[in-house]
Protein backbone atom coordinates (compact mmCIF):
# COMPACT_ATOMS: atom_id res chain seq x y z
CA UNK A 1 0.00 0.00 0.00
CA UNK A 2 2.37 2.32 0.84
CA UNK A 3 4.57 1.62 -2.58
CA UNK A 4 1.60 2.05 -3.97
CA UNK A 5 0.85 5.98 -2.33
CA UNK A 6 4.75 6.70 -3.30
CA UNK A 7 4.03 6.01 -7.21
CA UNK A 8 0.87 7.81 -7.58
CA UNK A 9 2.64 11.01 -5.41
CA UNK A 10 5.64 10.17 -7.86
CA UNK A 11 3.82 10.54 -10.50
CA UNK A 12 1.21 13.39 -9.85
CA UNK A 13 4.99 15.32 -9.20
CA UNK A 14 5.64 14.31 -12.97
CA UNK A 15 2.31 16.11 -13.59
CA UNK A 16 3.19 19.26 -11.88
CA UNK A 17 6.48 20.00 -13.37
CA UNK A 18 4.28 19.23 -16.67
CA UNK A 19 2.01 22.03 -15.52
CA UNK A 20 5.10 24.65 -14.68
CA UNK A 21 6.67 23.78 -18.26
CA UNK A 22 3.72 24.54 -20.09
CA UNK A 23 3.81 27.89 -18.26
CA UNK A 24 7.23 28.87 -18.83
CA UNK A 25 7.50 31.39 -21.91
CA UNK A 26 9.40 29.85 -24.23
CA UNK A 27 6.68 26.53 -24.60
CA UNK A 28 4.02 29.46 -25.06
CA UNK A 29 5.82 30.84 -28.09
CA UNK A 30 6.36 27.47 -29.67
CA UNK A 31 4.22 24.84 -32.18
CA UNK A 32 1.10 23.78 -30.93
CA UNK A 33 2.34 20.71 -30.14
CA UNK A 34 5.01 21.47 -28.04
CA UNK A 35 2.91 21.11 -24.51
CA UNK A 36 1.55 18.07 -25.92
CA UNK A 37 5.32 16.37 -26.62
CA UNK A 38 5.95 17.60 -23.19
CA UNK A 39 2.87 15.98 -21.52
CA UNK A 40 3.57 12.48 -23.26
CA UNK A 41 7.18 12.74 -22.42
CA UNK A 42 6.62 14.01 -18.31
CA UNK A 43 3.80 10.89 -18.47
CA UNK A 44 6.29 8.82 -19.68
CA UNK A 45 9.57 9.28 -17.31
CA UNK A 46 7.82 8.08 -14.25
CA UNK A 47 6.05 5.27 -15.86
CA UNK A 48 8.97 4.19 -17.53
CA UNK A 49 11.13 4.72 -13.70
CA UNK A 50 7.94 2.61 -12.04
CA UNK A 51 7.99 -0.16 -14.58
CA UNK A 52 11.88 -0.97 -14.11
CA UNK A 53 11.77 -0.75 -10.00
CA UNK A 54 8.35 -3.20 -10.55
CA UNK A 55 10.53 -5.48 -12.76
CA UNK A 56 12.93 -5.90 -10.80
CA UNK A 57 11.70 -8.30 -7.89
CA UNK A 58 15.35 -8.93 -5.60
CA UNK A 59 17.16 -5.54 -4.81
CA UNK A 60 20.51 -5.67 -2.73
CA UNK A 61 20.94 -3.08 -0.92
CA UNK A 62 25.11 -3.44 -0.67
CA UNK A 63 24.41 -2.71 -4.37
CA UNK A 64 22.24 0.30 -3.77
CA UNK A 65 24.42 2.09 -1.03
CA UNK A 66 27.47 1.50 -3.57
CA UNK A 67 26.15 3.37 -6.27
CA UNK A 68 24.33 6.01 -3.80
CA UNK A 69 28.04 6.30 -2.16
CA UNK A 70 29.88 6.39 -5.49
CA UNK A 71 28.07 9.04 -6.84
CA UNK A 72 28.08 11.33 -4.22
CA UNK A 73 31.90 10.91 -3.95
CA UNK A 74 31.71 11.05 -7.78
CA UNK A 75 30.39 14.73 -7.45
CA UNK A 76 32.03 15.99 -4.71
CA UNK A 77 35.36 15.32 -6.00
CA UNK A 78 34.23 16.67 -9.43
CA UNK A 79 33.42 20.07 -7.65
CA UNK A 80 36.97 19.53 -5.18
CA UNK A 81 38.81 19.42 -8.80
CA UNK A 82 36.94 21.91 -10.77
CA UNK A 83 37.33 24.42 -7.98
CA UNK A 84 41.19 23.70 -8.33
CA UNK A 85 41.33 23.85 -11.79
CA UNK A 86 39.51 27.31 -12.18
CA UNK A 87 42.65 29.53 -11.15
CA UNK A 88 44.66 27.35 -14.26
CA UNK A 89 41.34 27.29 -17.49
CA UNK A 90 41.99 30.47 -19.01
CA UNK A 91 39.55 33.53 -19.37
CA UNK A 92 37.45 33.59 -22.40
CA UNK A 93 38.69 33.66 -25.40
CA UNK A 94 38.95 30.20 -24.57
CA UNK A 95 38.72 26.48 -26.04
CA UNK A 96 35.07 25.03 -26.26
CA UNK A 97 36.53 22.21 -24.73
CA UNK A 98 36.78 23.76 -20.83
CA UNK A 99 32.99 24.40 -21.02
CA UNK A 100 32.79 20.62 -21.39
CA UNK A 101 35.54 19.55 -18.81
CA UNK A 102 33.31 19.42 -15.57
CA UNK A 103 30.39 17.05 -17.38
CA UNK A 104 33.42 15.19 -18.34
CA UNK A 105 34.95 14.99 -15.22
CA UNK A 106 32.10 14.41 -13.50
CA UNK A 107 31.15 11.55 -15.45
CA UNK A 108 34.79 9.87 -15.20
CA UNK A 109 35.02 10.18 -11.53
CA UNK A 110 31.44 9.03 -10.92
CA UNK A 111 31.91 5.73 -13.06
CA UNK A 112 35.23 4.77 -11.24
CA UNK A 113 34.05 5.73 -7.58
CA UNK A 114 30.51 3.64 -8.19
CA UNK A 115 32.67 1.01 -10.19
CA UNK A 116 35.14 0.83 -6.97
CA UNK A 117 32.79 0.80 -4.40
CA UNK A 118 30.67 -1.92 -6.24
CA UNK A 119 33.39 -4.31 -6.31
CA UNK A 120 34.44 -3.63 -2.66
CA UNK A 121 30.62 -3.77 -1.16
CA UNK A 122 31.30 -6.22 1.26
CA UNK A 123 34.09 -4.39 2.71
CA UNK A 124 32.28 -0.83 3.66
CA UNK A 125 29.59 -1.86 5.62
CA UNK A 126 31.17 0.04 8.36
CA UNK A 127 29.83 3.31 6.78
CA UNK A 128 25.88 2.56 6.97
CA UNK A 129 26.66 1.40 10.72
CA UNK A 130 22.93 1.86 11.64
CA UNK A 131 21.61 -0.47 8.78
CA UNK A 132 23.43 -3.13 10.49
CA UNK A 133 23.26 -2.56 14.02
CA UNK A 134 19.03 -2.24 13.21
CA UNK A 135 19.39 -5.57 11.73
CA UNK A 136 21.07 -7.13 14.95
CA UNK A 137 18.90 -5.41 16.98
CA UNK A 138 15.00 -6.78 15.32
CA UNK A 139 16.92 -10.46 15.14
CA UNK A 140 17.32 -10.11 11.24
CA UNK A 141 20.47 -12.17 10.81
CA UNK A 142 19.24 -15.53 9.53
CA UNK A 143 19.92 -19.21 10.05
CA UNK A 144 21.04 -20.72 7.19
CA UNK A 145 20.42 -24.62 7.24
CA UNK A 146 22.67 -27.18 5.38
CA UNK A 147 21.12 -30.77 4.12
CA UNK A 148 23.59 -32.18 7.12
CA UNK A 149 21.26 -30.28 10.01
CA UNK A 150 17.79 -30.92 7.76
CA UNK A 151 18.29 -34.25 7.77
CA UNK A 152 19.09 -34.60 11.16
CA UNK A 153 15.94 -33.17 12.22
CA UNK A 154 17.35 -31.59 15.48
CA UNK A 155 16.81 -28.32 13.81
CA UNK A 156 12.97 -29.01 14.32
CA UNK A 157 12.77 -29.59 17.86
CA UNK A 158 15.08 -26.43 18.69
CA UNK A 159 12.76 -24.16 16.61
CA UNK A 160 9.75 -25.16 18.10
CA UNK A 161 11.45 -25.01 21.07
CA UNK A 162 11.45 -20.79 19.97
CA UNK A 163 15.69 -21.25 20.55
CA UNK A 164 16.08 -18.97 17.26
CA UNK A 165 14.03 -15.42 16.88
CA UNK A 166 15.33 -14.75 13.38
CA UNK A 167 14.29 -16.40 9.96
CA UNK A 168 15.90 -20.12 8.25
CA UNK A 169 17.09 -19.84 5.32
CA UNK A 170 17.69 -22.71 3.10
CA UNK A 171 19.54 -22.96 -0.53
CA UNK A 172 17.77 -23.50 -3.14
CA UNK A 173 20.39 -26.42 -4.30
CA UNK A 174 20.34 -27.87 -0.57
CA UNK A 175 16.26 -28.31 -1.47
CA UNK A 176 17.58 -29.90 -5.33
CA UNK A 177 19.92 -32.22 -3.27
CA UNK A 178 17.13 -33.69 -0.78
CA UNK A 179 15.14 -34.16 -3.72
CA UNK A 180 17.47 -35.85 -6.08
CA UNK A 181 18.19 -38.09 -2.72
CA UNK A 182 14.51 -38.85 -2.21
CA UNK A 183 14.17 -40.27 -5.68
CA UNK A 184 17.67 -41.79 -5.67
CA UNK A 185 17.70 -45.72 -6.18
CA UNK A 186 19.89 -46.17 -2.91
CA UNK A 187 17.80 -47.34 -0.26
CA UNK A 188 19.45 -45.65 2.47
CA UNK A 189 19.70 -42.18 0.63
CA UNK A 190 16.40 -42.24 -0.48
CA UNK A 191 15.21 -42.56 3.58
CA UNK A 192 17.87 -39.33 4.04
CA UNK A 193 16.42 -37.35 1.10
CA UNK A 194 13.03 -38.34 2.16
CA UNK A 195 13.06 -37.11 5.48
CA UNK A 196 14.88 -34.03 4.79
CA UNK A 197 11.84 -33.13 2.94
CA UNK A 198 9.68 -34.12 6.25
CA UNK A 199 11.39 -31.43 8.15
CA UNK A 200 11.60 -28.92 5.85
CA UNK A 201 8.04 -29.09 6.05
CA UNK A 202 7.52 -29.54 9.46
CA UNK A 203 9.77 -26.58 10.11
CA UNK A 204 7.59 -24.53 7.32
CA UNK A 205 4.17 -25.63 9.29
CA UNK A 206 5.02 -24.50 12.04
CA UNK A 207 3.58 -21.64 13.72
CA UNK A 208 5.79 -18.96 14.87
CA UNK A 209 9.14 -20.12 12.27
CA UNK A 210 9.65 -17.89 9.12
CA UNK A 211 11.91 -19.89 6.44
CA UNK A 212 12.17 -19.50 2.95
CA UNK A 213 13.97 -20.74 -0.04
CA UNK A 214 16.80 -18.82 -1.80
CA UNK A 215 18.85 -19.27 -5.04
CA UNK A 216 22.82 -18.40 -4.52
CA UNK A 217 24.56 -15.61 -5.77
CA UNK A 218 25.04 -15.16 -9.74
CA UNK A 219 28.11 -13.78 -8.48
CA UNK A 220 29.53 -17.25 -7.10
CA UNK A 221 30.34 -19.86 -9.34
CA UNK A 222 27.63 -22.80 -9.73
CA UNK A 223 30.47 -25.32 -10.18
CA UNK A 224 31.62 -24.49 -6.48
CA UNK A 225 31.23 -27.32 -3.90
CA UNK A 226 27.68 -26.64 -1.88
CA UNK A 227 29.64 -25.97 0.79
CA UNK A 228 31.35 -23.05 -0.46
CA UNK A 229 28.30 -21.82 -2.30
CA UNK A 230 26.70 -22.27 1.42
CA UNK A 231 29.23 -19.72 3.07
CA UNK A 232 29.54 -17.61 0.19
CA UNK A 233 25.68 -17.25 0.63
CA UNK A 234 25.85 -16.74 4.32
CA UNK A 235 28.32 -13.81 3.55
CA UNK A 236 26.32 -12.03 1.62
CA UNK A 237 23.37 -12.55 3.97
CA UNK A 238 25.07 -11.54 7.24
CA UNK A 239 23.70 -14.92 8.51
CA UNK A 240 25.30 -18.03 10.24
CA UNK A 241 24.95 -21.38 9.39
CA UNK A 242 23.17 -24.51 11.31
CA UNK A 243 25.21 -27.57 10.02
CA UNK A 244 26.37 -31.10 11.00
CA UNK A 245 29.34 -31.00 8.79
CA UNK A 246 32.74 -30.40 10.81
CA UNK A 247 34.17 -29.70 7.65
CA UNK A 248 31.94 -26.62 6.89
CA UNK A 249 32.33 -25.34 10.37
CA UNK A 250 35.84 -25.06 9.59
CA UNK A 251 35.91 -23.45 6.39
CA UNK A 252 33.04 -20.94 7.31
CA UNK A 253 35.77 -20.06 10.21
CA UNK A 254 38.40 -19.22 7.78
CA UNK A 255 35.92 -16.83 5.77
CA UNK A 256 34.74 -14.91 9.11
CA UNK A 257 31.56 -16.63 9.00
CA UNK A 258 29.93 -17.66 12.24
CA UNK A 259 28.31 -21.16 11.84
CA UNK A 260 26.88 -23.44 14.91
CA UNK A 261 27.75 -27.49 14.75
CA UNK A 262 23.98 -29.08 15.92
CA UNK A 263 26.58 -32.31 17.39
CA UNK A 264 28.29 -29.44 19.68
CA UNK A 265 24.93 -27.92 20.91
CA UNK A 266 23.81 -31.60 22.17
CA UNK A 267 26.97 -32.26 23.59
CA UNK A 268 26.80 -28.87 25.81
CA UNK A 269 23.08 -30.23 26.71
CA UNK A 270 23.64 -33.31 27.63
CA UNK A 271 22.90 -33.51 32.01
CA UNK A 272 26.45 -33.99 33.67
CA UNK A 273 26.96 -37.20 35.97
CA UNK A 274 28.93 -36.84 39.39
CA UNK A 275 30.68 -39.49 40.82
CA UNK A 276 27.82 -40.58 43.49
CA UNK A 277 24.61 -40.41 41.31
CA UNK A 278 22.44 -43.31 40.84
CA UNK A 279 21.57 -44.58 37.48
CA UNK A 280 19.70 -47.55 35.78
CA UNK A 281 21.32 -48.45 32.50
CA UNK A 282 20.35 -51.62 30.48
CA UNK A 283 23.67 -53.90 29.36
CA UNK A 284 24.03 -54.24 26.21
CA UNK A 285 27.71 -55.62 25.17
CA UNK A 286 30.76 -56.68 26.85
CA UNK A 287 33.29 -53.90 28.10
CA UNK A 288 36.88 -53.73 26.41
CA UNK A 289 38.09 -55.07 29.99
CA UNK A 290 37.45 -58.02 31.44
CA UNK A 291 33.93 -58.25 33.50
CA UNK A 292 32.98 -54.85 31.89
CA UNK A 293 29.56 -54.22 30.78
CA UNK A 294 28.63 -51.05 28.22
CA UNK A 295 25.11 -49.89 28.62
CA UNK A 296 23.48 -46.60 26.75
CA UNK A 297 21.63 -43.78 28.47
CA UNK A 298 18.78 -42.34 26.57
CA UNK A 299 21.00 -39.48 25.58
CA UNK A 300 23.99 -41.59 23.98
CA UNK A 301 25.69 -41.09 26.93
CA UNK A 302 28.02 -44.50 26.93
CA UNK A 303 27.85 -46.02 30.18
CA UNK A 304 30.81 -48.28 31.10
CA UNK A 305 29.57 -50.63 34.52
CA UNK A 306 32.43 -52.81 36.26
CA UNK A 307 31.71 -56.91 37.07
CA UNK A 308 28.55 -56.17 35.32
CA UNK A 309 29.10 -58.49 32.26
CA UNK A 310 27.01 -61.40 33.64
CA UNK A 311 24.17 -58.70 33.02
CA UNK A 312 24.61 -58.14 29.55
CA UNK A 313 20.38 -57.72 28.60
CA UNK A 314 19.26 -56.64 32.02
CA UNK A 315 18.47 -52.84 33.01
CA UNK A 316 20.37 -52.97 36.45
CA UNK A 317 21.27 -49.78 39.23
CA UNK A 318 24.87 -48.86 38.90
CA UNK A 319 26.52 -45.70 41.05
CA UNK A 320 28.79 -43.03 38.85
CA UNK A 321 32.63 -43.21 39.76
CA UNK A 322 34.00 -40.62 37.20
CA UNK A 323 33.49 -39.63 33.80
CA UNK A 324 35.72 -38.83 30.73
CA UNK A 325 34.77 -36.22 28.01
CA UNK A 326 36.06 -36.89 25.33
CA UNK A 327 35.55 -35.04 21.21
CA UNK A 328 33.67 -38.10 20.58
CA UNK A 329 30.95 -37.63 23.33
CA UNK A 330 31.01 -38.14 27.58
CA UNK A 331 32.07 -41.36 28.48
CA UNK A 332 30.55 -42.36 32.27
CA UNK A 333 32.54 -45.15 34.43
CA UNK A 334 29.95 -46.66 36.62
CA UNK A 335 30.01 -50.33 39.41
CA UNK A 336 27.05 -52.12 40.09
CA UNK A 337 25.38 -51.29 42.88
CA UNK A 338 24.89 -54.23 45.17
CA UNK A 339 21.13 -55.24 45.63
CA UNK A 340 21.45 -56.31 49.29
CA UNK A 341 22.08 -52.86 49.89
Amino acid sequence: MALLVLRAIFFMVAMGIAVLIFGSEGIRQGPSWVPWAVLLGMAAVPLTVIGIDTSIKRKDLTVITAVYFGMLVGVFLTYVAILALVPIIPTPPRNPVFDWLPLVLGMVLCYVCTSLLLQTRNDFRFLIPYVEFARDVQGMRPNLLDATAIVDGRIAELADARLFESRFVVPSFVVDELQAAAESGDRHRRMRGRRGLDVLNRLRESKGIEIEVLPPDDEVDAEASDDARAVAMALKLGGRIITNDPNLVKIAALRSVHAINVNDVAVALRPSYVPGDLLSVRMVKPGEEQGQAVGYRDDGTMVVVEGARDQIGRTIPVTVTSTLQRSAGRLVFARQDDPRG
